[in-house]
């Protein structure tokens, strides 16, 4: 197969399992999905959706975030991990929105990624998912998953992302993104990797690759 093959494949196999697709971090509205985003990193999203519940009850707007102190915010949300980080970030974030967008979030890759604890990987969930922005957010997940189906060299995300551009119509990146990664929990994780279930790496991935896996 050409990689133009692999990556038809790869799409038309992912429309099948996922004709609807859920957005696995629960929020409901731009500023809550910023947080829940900011929160999930190195944290599962299961437990960023135990978490945001306790968070939001005391303050889901920026104007209710700053009325907490940092060391509160950081004890709610201390089960995420990197909680002294991520509670500065947020406080600080939540403050920058009041000072300079009215307490709203900015619909601007640039603007986002001047926030503090806030990268490059979260401002373009942010503008997938809230905004409907054209983005191609790569986590571990489709890390993985892009060079396992042999659509990828790339040694990091950020490489990852622009070969995922190149490979995949624009319009098609906001829900491809989410479905590699369902994919990637479903079908093909990191540990328990299984050929039979895992029918995309087992139709498209090289030899290399599937002999690597298998001695796993």
């Amino acid at each position: 197969m050409t990689k133009k093959e692999r990556a038809s494949f790869v799409i038309t196999t992912l429309k099948e399992l996922y004709p609807t697709i859920p957005i696995p971090l629960d929020h409901k509205d731009p500023y809550t999905l910023l947080i829940a985003v900011l929160l999930s990193a190195q944290c599962t999203d299961v437990r960023v959706n135990q978490i945001t519940p306790l968070l939001f009850a005391k303050a889901d707007n920026p104007y209710d975030m700053v009325k907490m102190t940092v060391e509160e915010i950081q004890d709610i949300i201390r089960p995420c991990g990197l909680s002294p980080m991520k509670s500065k970030g947020i406080y600080g974030l939540s403050q920058m929105l009041i000072d300079n967008y009215n307490g709203e979030v900015p619909q601007s890759f640039e603007a986002l990624e001047s926030f503090p604890a806030v990268g490059h990987k979260t401002a373009s969930v942010v503008m997938s998912q809230a905004f409907g922005v054209p983005a191609f957010p790569v986590d571990t997940h489709i890390h993985r998953l892009m060079y396992r189906w042999g659509l990828t060299s790339g040694k990091n995300v950020v490489e990852t992302e622009k070969d995922a551009k190149k490979i995949f119509p624009r319009d098609l990146w906001n829900e491809l993104h989410l479905q590699i990664i369902w994919y990637g929990r479903e079908y093909s994780p990191a540990r328990g990797w299984s050929l039979e279930k895992d029918i995309i790496t087992r139709t498209i991935g090289s030899k290399k690759i599937l002999s690597v896996l298998l001695k796993k």
